[in-house]
């Protein structure tokens, strides 16, 4: 099985970096392909099980748009033909048609029929609590931007508690196939083991997450806060 790690020198913020770590852990035998800013995604040649890009500041994003512009019909192909892919905090939006900023509108990649709004002036914090398949999703958000998708986007999660892709929208993340884009912060593997198991399970691998019970005893904790109504998500 082969992993690729789009950016990490950049798609490193809130620790989500710690997705791929625990994947390593629980696929010790993957290829793990570590690809920066200078080289040549390994998409384009290789066959390549699953696609990770981690949050990163507003700058590099525009540095990521101009270097996967060149790639955009082969990052394009992959998502239809089913390759998994991860792509969390706002690492997503360069998929979208642009984002809206202080200074204008910034061209993405078009790949994705939606678009990102950004408020440098208004950060947006808070917990979330969702649902995905049969399975309850915790998590946290740090954002300055919001994303509108068009109606034949499909979301990740519903909005049990917290906010979705933008205040009003009833769902968080954006799926297609097996493409997953989500704002959604923890790191996400490691405080859901059952999506973890879900993840793994579409990839081929039927092993046991690492840290099985003590993520799991962790994941019942926070789910039980999350759930009740006199905690504040806010």
């Amino acid at each position: 099985m082969k992993l690729e790690i789009l950016y990490p020198e950049t798609g490193n913020l809130f620790g989500d970096s710690s997705n791929v770590k625990y994947l390593r852990l629980c696929l010790p035998e993957a290829e793990v392909i570590q690809t920066g800013l200078k080289d040549e995604p390994s998409f384009i040649k290789d066959d390549i099980d699953f696609i990770y890009m981690g949050p990163m500041t507003e700058k590099n994003q525009e540095r990521a748009i101009k270097k996967l512009a060149v790639y955009t019909d082969e990052l394009a192909e992959q998502i239809d033909k089913g390759t998994h892919f991860l792509f969390t905090g706002n690492s997503f939006e360069i998929l979208g048609k642009y984002i809206k900023t202080d200074e204008g509108e910034l061209p993405a990649l078009g790949i994705l029929d939606m678009y990102s709004e950004r408020r440098m002036s208004k950060r947006h914090n808070s917990l979330f609590l969702g649902e995905f398949k049969d399975m309850k999703i915790t998590a946290f958000n740090s954002r300055f931007s919001h994303t509108y998708p068009s109606a034949e986007l499909t979301g990740f999660a519903k909005v049990l508690r917290g906010v979705g892709l933008n205040e009003s929208c009833p769902y968080e993340g954006i799926c297609r196939n097996n493409f997953i884009g989500t704002y959604l912060l923890g790191p996400i593997l490691i405080l859901n083991p059952h999506f973890t198991v879900h993840l793994l399970r579409s990839l081929g691998s039927d092993c046991v997450p690492a840290f099985w019970e003590e993520a799991l005893a962790a994941y019942e904790k926070r789910l039980a806060e999350f759930q009740d109504r006199k905690v504040s998500l806010d």
